[in-house]
């Protein structure tokens, strides 16, 4: 929640040219890389704890893991197959890659805010395209 709005925060700002806004992101989004990055690792952790679980789900026909059908349990809620079909260590490795790609985008959207405060804080001192301003040597 906290990631979409600061990047829909960083859009307005970007878009508005607003300096205020800019930097309320510039100082929030090394922050929020830094927790996503801390709850990746913990959700892989997770994911690896629990790994015989979701193995055992699967070879059992998707029946939720601890509960005993022939004890009378009420639920009819099962796994769907198509977790199941492609093997344990490719879904591991394919929600690793993910959540990398997600924090990739972070950075990047990180990035494109650091570059625009910065290009904020010299416009004063840019010149433009008129009186040889893109080529004064």
């Amino acid at each position: 929640m906290a990631i979409g709005t600061l990047a829909l925060v960083n859009i307005f700002a970007l878009s508005n040219r607003s300096y205020i806004w800019t930097r309320v992101c510039k100082f929030c989004w090394p922050a929020i890389v830094i927790i996503s990055a801390i709850r990746a690792i913990i959700m892989i952790v997770e994911l690896h704890r629990y790994e015989w679980d979701i193995v055992w789900e699967c070879e059992n026909g998707g029946q939720e893991w601890g509960t005993v059908a022939e004890a009378g349990n009420p639920s009819t809620t099962t796994m769907p197959n198509t977790i199941c079909d492609p093997g344990w260590q490719t879904l591991f490795n394919i929600f690793i890659v993910a959540l990398i790609i997600d924090l990739i985008f972070q950075i990047y959207m990180m990035f494109l805010n650091w570059r625009f405060s910065k290009r904020l804080e010299h416009y004063n001192e840019m010149k433009g395209p008129y009186h040889g301003g893109f080529y004064n040597a």
